[in-house]
């Protein structure tokens, strides 16, 4: 092995640390709940996400199916010449999820799809580190953020911050498409759901 790929491999490991660090406050999970979850204690996972740890394939695989990512992704791989996104969608709490972005920090887009008469049981309203914008493609969205409720229809956009408590549904017969960029350190995006001035139809969001 030579010394320039020592490096690239070290180099690959160093960034493992933080990549598993984003992708758990991405998706709004605390340590004691990915370790019920993966079976890895929270000092292990502590230790894998500060660098003191190296992850090996017995840690890796239980952490890729509880992110429900790609092996790859875990560990990262070289970039290369193809600009194209190649889509893996996987399935959360029955409604499909379409990553459209490569890196598991910092901003990230995905396609949602719920299907109707989503959710099947009540979805309780949740918080998490982040900032979230959300464009509606097809059909009706009903967004709960705190206390109000808005239906977003095709071509509406929304925007929040993920500490207020939110939650989506579809209580319609047709599934929802939507396309959802999302910041986990809470970056703004900048982009109104009216113009100024203007108000949300039924009782929806007024424009910060």
């Amino acid at each position: 092995m030579t010394v320039g790929t020592e490096q690239g491999i070290e180099a690959v490991l160093a960034a493992v640390g933080p990549r598993l660090r984003a992708l758990r406050k991405q998706n709004g999970t605390t340590l004691p709940a990915l370790s019920r979850a993966t079976g890895i204690s929270v000092s292990t996972l502590s230790r894998l996400e500060s660098g003191q740890r190296r992850l090996t394939l017995e840690l890796l695989l239980p952490l890729a199916k509880a992110y429900q990512v790609p092996l790859d992704e875990l560990v990262g791989t070289p970039p290369t010449s193809d600009p194209r996104v190649l889509p893996r969608p996987f399935e959360r709490d029955g409604m499909t999820v379409v990553p459209l972005t490569r890196r598991p920090g910092g901003l990230r887009s995905f396609k949602m799809i719920f299907p109707p008469g989503w959710p099947a049981c009540t979805r309780e309203l949740q918080t998490h580190e982040g900032y979230e914008w959300i464009y509606v493609l097809s059909g009706r969205l009903h967004l709960f953020l705190g206390e109000r409720e808005v239906a977003l229809t095709a071509g509406e956009v929304a925007e929040f911050d993920t500490h207020v408590p939110h939650a989506f549904s579809n209580p319609s017969p047709e599934a929802v498409e939507a396309i959802s960029l999302f910041g986990p350190q809470g970056e703004r995006l900048h982009v109104r759901a009216r113009p100024a001035g203007s108000r949300a139809r039924d009782g929806g969001l007024s424009p910060p």
